[in-house]
């Protein structure tokens, strides 16, 4: 159990270096995410044909899998479109309104009874990012890439939900990034025309910080959390995914020194994300608690 905890807490710090990477990375976001996708699929393939898991996907499930892979395609271009137009901590703190969205996505999606205290929870990240934006107008293009990131962050682990209830998660992964890098071609020379790439062929330091990227902080990541989750509950790892934000937050401040960027105001927004995360998180665990008392009584 021990391992798996060591291996789930990687993998979130691994998850929230990637705003790291994303500074590092001087690609356009559009070229960026198009050139991790590409070598993602490739590694990723690599894995699973020597672990034996390649598998063919059923032709019903082709339009669902790829509308999910074109929204995790835009979901990273706003993710980090927000930090090249604003910063890491920027576009790490509108990243942490996606428990808002959450609330609200995942009801109409479902068809299952809103959760108002979640969405109360998501208000004081929404306030919270308010604050940023009033005091930080130089931010402001940043900010509304990195809440439409939140969003699709929100939006396609409703999807995924559903469909990995038919489909391996190796194999859904493979197939959601190889179409999302064939619809992400598709719309990227419209992307441009509105936002102009500044070159197309990575530099010998972008080979180095998007094949870390790539390998260590996708496939990587992603083998980690499978691991874990072996061994800890979905429930568990959903929580300690809380606080990839606050790690990307606090690095930021540790490699780039975005703390002395940024006014007080930055500061108020981001302790009441915290403090909403905070609250999500002990309110998550109580109900889990409540759960597993009354399943134990039941079992009595």
């Amino acid at each position: 159990m021990k391992k798996a905890f060591l291996q789930l807490h990687a993998a979130v710090f691994l998850a929230g270096f990637t705003g790291v990477l994303g500074k590092l990375i001087q690609l356009s976001e559009g070229m960026l995410v198009w050139w991790r996708i590409f070598i993602t699929i490739i590694v990723l393939f690599i894995w699973l044909r020597i672990s034996g898991q390649v598998e063919i996907l059923k032709k019903k499930e082709i339009t669902k899998v790829a509308g999910v892979g074109l929204l995790i395609a835009l979901h990273w271009i706003f993710f980090y479109g927000s930090i090249k137009y604003a910063n890491i901590s920027v576009a790490l703190v509108c990243f942490s309104a996606t428990g808002f969205f959450t609330a609200i996505f995942e009801p109409i999606v479902l068809q299952k009874k809103m959760a108002w205290i979640e969405l109360a929870l998501g208000m004081m990240s929404i306030v919270g990012i308010y604050i940023i934006f009033d005091f930080h107008p130089q931010y402001k293009l940043g900010i509304i890439f990195g809440i439409l990131a939140a969003m699709g962050s929100a939006l396609f682990p409703i999807f995924n939900k559903q469909l990995l209830t038919r489909i391996k998660a190796t194999t859904l992964t493979l197939y959601e990034f190889s179409f999302g890098l064939i619809l992400l071609s598709l719309i990227l020379p419209l992307y441009h025309h509105f936002f102009p790439a500044n070159y197309f062929w990575p530099t010998p330091m972008d080979w180095v910080w998007l094949l870390i990227l790539a390998i260590a902080c996708t496939v990587f990541m992603f083998i980690l959390q499978l691991e874990a989750l072996k061994k800890v509950s979905a429930f568990t790892s959903n929580l300690s995914f809380n606080l990839e934000p606050l790690y990307g937050i606090i690095m930021a401040f540790l490699f780039f020194n975005e703390g002395q960027l940024l006014h007080k105001e930055f500061f108020i927004g981001l302790g009441l994300i915290v403090s909403a995360v905070l609250l999500q998180t002990w309110l998550m665990w109580r109900k889990r608690s409540a759960t597993s008392a009354t399943d134990m009584g039941k079992g009595s």
